[in-house]
């Protein structure tokens, strides 16, 4: 938060996340964004219904958590067709997929940021790929048919096995 503060000189306001600053902080806002990520789980649902009737009317409420399961109580998957509703007076943009409305440059982007670790892979293979960039290890999810990170085998019920012994 202090860098942010630095870097934009004050005119970001920044405060830790409690449950108390967010239905603070929402009293005001005009658009919220939520960008929750817990990788592999489902998104914790720090907007909670009750807090709506604080909000300003007409405030906006943009779920980019969406895709794992929204972090507003009163979130559900819209699409690009249709895709805002209200509640209590607040307009929701919950479209699953968001970056799918300008294709191809998303997927330019993802390629750019991707494509050294498959040529990484494809070249060295993924257990010799993982040795080099030990990263790695953190987006796999499943292998020889195992489920190989920790919130997604939480996420879904099953047993999480490490992936480092499939890699030895």
């Amino acid at each position: 938060l202090n860098r942010i503060d630095d870097e934009y000189n004050g005119e970001i306001a920044t405060v830790y996340s409690t449950e108390k600053a967010i239905h603070r902080e929402l009293q005001d806002a005009d658009v919220v964004i939520g960008s929750v990520l817990i990788p592999g789980a489902n998104a914790p649902k720090l907007i909670k219904k009750s807090y709506l009737k604080d909000m300003k009317k007409g405030a906006i409420i943009v779920d980019v958590a969406i895709d794992q399961g929204g972090c507003a109580e009163t979130s559900r998957p819209t699409t690009h067709e249709d895709p805002v509703y209200m509640v209590d007076g607040i307009l929701h943009y919950c479209v699953t997929n968001m970056p799918g409305v300008v294709a191809n440059t998303s997927t330019i982007a993802l390629t750019n940021a991707t494509s050294r670790y498959l040529n990484l892979i494809a070249n060295r293979g993924l257990k010799q790929a993982c040795q080099v960039v030990p990263l790695l290890k953190t987006g796999l999810n499943t292998m020889n048919g195992q489920i190989t990170h920790p919130a997604v085998a939480q996420a879904l019920g099953y047993t999480y096995v490490d992936p480092t012994k499939f890699l030895e």
